[in-house]
């Protein structure tokens, strides 16, 4: 890791935030590498800790009450800045942590060991931290131990970034989308602010499949996400929720604005011509529905629910269109044309 990497922490923030893992739910990989740590080194206090700008977050943790810290007091915004561990064998010996609530206060550490979590691009997001409530010398094969660990825990970051991308066109997976989806509803109603859903749908997309087979049929897809990403916003969010099926999540968005954003999708697709090794002129159109989250929505289901039945209606109304949802509703799902 150079020393500009290192330093430059507006891009080591961007890094961890676009590992989307923040403030997600318990997750067993790294519960059970946090236990082995615990069991293997007979350490009372063992985190996950990934430093956000102005905090540290526990993705999993044992022997501490709280889920996050301010960033100021915690030992891991030293260890970020090293290329090797941090070993502090008695923090009231050492000026850096004497006063620090977490040393003075609960959960009392007295003696730490981090390795930095360094993600593929050489960025440290974070630290595997193994804490003691007495002074203590961590030995250099516990320290090995400890780093081997924080490889896996690497690991473990990757591969689940890796399952959030869908292989054939980027966007994020069905399942990944829809834990974004119940994120940002939380967020909207918490601050007040709009957002809305769009789901569309590839016209006859059966007919490209049957007429020219899978294969061309999959780089269609592709060349349909190609065209959405370029449409995006930096926050916006665009998934595959399968087959022909994608969706676009775009926060602080009216339900108005966001018809604005689908039809210019619409017409960038209709205009496109697939680029396709011997098939010439080829082009397809798509379907939009889209739903702005009402004070009656009470999941990501139902807004999900909402934005689909608009997408049936562009269906049934003639396709390459958008068709924009009102107060949502429940409805029973039906099945969606060809």
């Amino acid at each position: 890791m150079n020393d500009g990497l290192r330093f430059d922490d507006d891009a080591r923030v961007a890094a961890l935030h676009r590992l989307e893992v923040l403030d997600t739910a318990v997750e067993e990989p790294f519960e059970k590498i946090m236990m082995l740590v615990r069991t293997v080194l007979s350490v009372p206090i063992v985190t996950v800790t990934l430093v956000d700008r102005d905090r540290q977050w526990f993705k999993a943790k044992h022997g501490i009450d709280q889920s996050e810290t301010p960033r100021s007091v915690s030992f891991c915004t030293h260890t970020i800045q090293q290329r090797h561990p941090l070993v502090v064998e008695d923090a009231l010996l050492d000026s850096k942590f004497a006063d620090s609530p977490l040393v003075v206060g609960a959960p009392h550490v007295r003696s730490y060991a981090g390795i930095p979590l360094r993600t593929p691009d050489g960025y440290n997001v974070g630290a595997l931290c193994a804490m003691d409530t007495r002074p203590r010398q961590f030995s250099p094969a516990e320290v090995s131990i400890l780093g081997n660990f924080a490889k896996i825990v690497c690991d473990e970051l990757e591969l689940r970034q890796i399952a959030r991308v869908d292989y054939l066109t980027g966007a994020l997976t069905r399942r990944a989308f829809v834990e974004q989806g119940e994120r940002e509803v939380e967020l909207a109603r918490r601050h007040g602010r709009p957002s809305s859903l769009v789901m569309l749908d590839v016209d006859h997309f059966k007919r490209v499949n049957d007429s020219f087979g899978h294969a061309l049929g999959d780089q269609v897809l592709q060349q349909i996400a190609d065209i959405a990403t370029v449409a995006l916003r930096p926050n916006d969010l665009f998934g595959r929720l399968g087959g022909e099926e994608f969706a676009l999540l775009l926060p602080e968005t009216t339900g108005t604005s966001a018809v604005v954003v689908a039809e210019r999708l619409r017409q960038r697709i209709a205009e496109r011509t697939m680029t396709i090794p011997g098939v010439d002129d080829l082009h397809v159109t798509a379907s939009f529905g889209v739903a702005e989250l009402s004070a009656s929505t009470n999941s990501f289901a139902a807004w999900l629910e909402s934005a689909e039945t608009m997408l049936y209606a562009a269906k049934t109304g003639g396709r390459n269109c958008s068709k924009l949802a009102q107060p949502i509703r429940s409805s029973a799902n039906a099945r969606k044309p060809q």
